[in-house]
């Protein structure tokens, strides 16, 4: 039974990443300010790290493969002086796991130094890149987010300040992008016309922080403002905020990635106004009126199936427990960056509490199966804790189509709902019984709330333009190349 789902958990490449900048007022030091706010994003990229500061005009910057904690101490902290920095804590994806592809990213041309933070993938990197390359560019990196710094370096040129030419860029490239740039005097936060990565500001007395999460300006004591709206960049300076609107030729429709709200973002965060906690325990109400079952208890898978659980109990009156136990020192199984380790990070990982679970029958929500790594293990380690029946409660639609703008999930044949139903894969798992949240009930999930969001990862339907390089070295299922929506 294992070996059948190991078939379908092989490395991926895609990224989701974690974006911090602040504009200090000169009563916080940017480069600790940072740090907190890395910290507080970890959970968005666990392979790399860094930040930049600028001083006086002199862009610096220290990054490492690592934790934060591990990147960065008191020593380095304190060798980054200056008046406002941006940071990155990155999962690879488009590109490899080394250091050279780690962010920020610093560059030097004849209009001086730009250091970028990017959150998302290009669908259109092969493109840009192969016409840089076609014009002398000498790209140090594999990653697309060095794609975006040479087209506002040469924008740069063609006009008269770094937001014009951020701006420029914004009608140049296509797909997920959220991004900082800090000039040697400006600070620059910068969204994608679709929205499909979030972006949020906030305020610490009179510095302006940038996040990839509210959760991050909490950690640095800052108070949230707004989001970032998509299509949108706001540039501050010495002087003011500013809001700048580009103009794109057509009105894009709001894209937020779905998978924010049942994944990757921290419960505590607010992301285009929603909670993700109550956006998650509505999943679990849902789950519980689409698959009743008589059962003991609800457990969630840690961290973010407990969410959903609660939602369940709350909404089937069955008592909710913690009968399975997270080891915090094991970072995501999702997001790590070949097979072999995320095999070696489950089977550590978890573990239950043997004595609430045996003779029961347990309901246990997790948020997604999309490789099909854990969810054999989970069942096995409930029916070796002595539980008498387990069924199987997942807080998110059946994956059906790869991600092309910034989250794991590549390929079609590595998707085990594309191969398998889901009785299938209840019998590969082991469950007595499994029930995916329904795809049509997403937008019940965010509380019916006036937002648009992407579920191209469930439905197919991409909302930002796609090509035939898009899907280079990447299993297709049949796709349209030249849709357009």
């Amino acid at each position: 039974m294992k070996n059948s789902f190991d078939n379908y958990a092989k490395e991926g490449l895609h990224e989701e990443c974690g974006v911090f900048g602040i504009f200090g007022d000169g009563t916080i030091n940017p480069a600790y300010a940072c740090y907190n706010g890395l910290l507080a994003l970890q959970h968005r990229g666990q392979e790399s790290c860094g930040i930049a500061v600028t001083d006086d005009g002199v862009i610096d910057y220290h990054k490492d493969m690592g934790l934060v904690t591990e990147v960065f101490n008191n020593r380095i902290l304190d060798s980054l002086q200056g008046q406002m920095g941006i940071a990155h804590v990155r999962y690879s994806t488009a590109g490899g796991s080394v250091l050279e592809n780690s962010q920020p990213l610093v560059m030097r041309y004849v209009k001086g130094t730009l250091a970028v933070a990017h959150n998302g993938n290009l669908t259109n990197a092969l493109e840009i890149r192969s016409q840089l390359e076609q014009t002398g560019a000498i790209f140090q990196t594999t990653i697309d987010s060095e794609a975006i710094c040479y087209v506002i370096a040469r924008e740069r040129l063609k006009c008269h300040s770094v937001e014009e030419a951020v701006a420029r860029t914004m009608r140049v490239i296509k797909g997920a992008y959220s991004l900082l740039v800090m000039s040697p005097r400006k600070l620059i936060a910068a969204r994608d016309p679709h929205g499909f990565r979030p972006l949020c500001m906030g305020k610490y007395n009179d510095s302006v922080v940038f996040a990839s999460e509210s959760a991050a300006l909490d950690a640095c004591g800052a108070k949230f403002i707004r989001d970032i709206e998509p299509g949108e960049i706001v540039v501050v300076d010495n002087k003011e905020i500013r809001s700048i609107k580009p103009d794109f030729g057509e009105e894009k429709k709001q894209s937020l990635c779905v998978f924010e709200y049942i994944y990757f973002a921290r419960s505590d965060s607010f992301i285009d106004g929603i909670s993700v906690y109550e956006a998650r325990k509505q999943a679990g109400r849902i789950l519980a009126r689409e698959f009743p079952v008589e059962a003991d208890m609800v457990v969630g898978v840690p961290e973010s199936g407990i969410d959903a659980a609660i939602g369940y109990s709350e909404e089937s009156g069955i008592p909710y427990e913690k009968a399975i136990v997270k080891n915090s020192y094991i970072g995501r199984t999702f997001i790590k960056p070949s097979q072999k380790e995320r095999m070696k990070s489950v089977r550590i990982k978890l573990n239950p509490i043997a004595d609430k679970i045996k003779g029961k029958r347990v309901v246990i929500i997790d948020d997604s199966i999309v490789r099909g790594t854990t969810v054999d293990r989970i069942v096995t380690m409930l029916r070796e804790a002595g539980a008498k029946e387990v069924h199987m409660r997942i807080s998110s639609p059946p994956f059906m189509w790869p991600c092309y703008y910034g989250t794991d999930i590549p390929s079609r044949g590595e998707l085990i709902a594309c191969n398998h139903t889901v009785e299938e894969i209840r019998q590969l798992s082991g469950a007595d019984s499994l029930g995916y949240l329904p795809a049509d009930s997403l937008r019940e999930m965010l509380h019916n709330a006036p937002i648009g969001f992407c579920d191209a990862c469930f439905s197919g339907n991409y909302p930002a333009e796609t090509t035939k390089k898009t899907f280079k070295g990447k299993e297709r299922g049949g796709m349209n190349f030249d849709k357009k929506c």
